[in-house]
């Protein structure tokens, strides 16, 4: 066990922390977190099934302070052994909407490239930042770095889904646009939250559009950009929205996984798709 503590349930981000090292299960690791948000929550989703708490403090970000975190959690993981399977942006909120996320991404970059080499640098977005011209060209230079991952959420695959799993008021259609033209120049992972919404799975025409809409997503990018896998996960963590959302069966992702699977045989695509409970 760290001697820094990493924590499973993510909440120590809302004590005011900027570097937070997890155990994450998309990561199958150890994780260490940036939060570029230690203040209050910052994004422009409002998902029910969301972990982060209301709160505030006093913290105030600086890169200084990222800089000493990230290099002390680095050099106390390898002191024990640790294998740290990324660096990764998440926190509270949506990181590229944080003015100083360009600045915190190359500090971020320099660090894991001379003291962490081994692991990956992971950006988790909702896709909003890709509205501003000056974060999708940031992203997409980002993207195609060897040891850089965009985890790209894509939750809907219809606009009422999107209405009551992301509870955004960005328009629906405006987002996947970008989102789509995103993908034919970039490669991402694409993460998918799979739970019922008052008590509500997604209908069957929802898990249709959303297959359709990740299949398109596969073929725009060809074979260098576009998706490079898909992860489906369930809620597993408390929310301050509970019980607005819940938890769905293992069954059933197991179940849509497969449903996937078979539609991407059927279009010739032979990409990774991952459940995580």
């Amino acid at each position: 066990m760290l001697n820094i503590t990493p924590v499973t349930n993510h909440r120590e981000r809302e004590k005011g922390v900027i570097v937070y090292p997890v155990y994450s299960r998309r990561s199958e690791g150890l994780s260490i977190g940036i939060n570029l948000f230690p203040d209050k929550k910052l994004c422009p989703f409002d998902c029910p099934y969301c972990e982060v708490f209301p709160f505030s403090s006093k913290a105030v970000f600086s890169l200084e302070q990222l800089e000493d975190d990230l290099q002390k959690a680095v050099s106390e993981a390898k002191k024990q052994n640790a294998v740290i399977k990324d660096i990764c942006f998440s926190g509270n909120g949506e990181p590229t909407l944080s003015p100083v996320f360009p600045s915190a991404l190359k500090l971020a970059e320099d660090i894991r490239a001379e003291a962490a080499p081994s692991a990956r640098l992971v950006i988790i977005t909702n896709g909003a930042g890709l509205l501003q011209p000056q974060i999708f060209s940031l992203l997409k230079d980002a993207a195609l770095l060897p040891a850089t991952d965009i985890w790209l959420k894509a939750d809907a695959g219809t606009e009422d889904w999107y209405k009551k799993i992301n509870l955004s008021s960005i328009p629906y259609e405006k987002l996947i646009a970008v989102i789509k033209e995103f993908v034919s120049c970039s490669p991402v992972t694409i993460q998918t939250m799979l739970c019922a919404v008052n008590g509500e799975q997604p209908s069957e025409a929802e898990k249709q559009a959303w297959e359709s809409l990740v299949c398109e997503l596969v073929k725009s990018g060809g074979k260098t950009n576009g998706v490079r896998k898909v992860q489906l996960y369930g809620k597993a963590r408390s929310a301050p929205k509970d019980p607005l959302a819940s938890q769905l069966p293992e069954s059933y992702l197991e179940e849509r996984a497969a449903s996937l699977c078979s539609a991407f045989k059927s279009k010739d695509i032979s990409i990774p798709v991952e459940i995580y409970l």
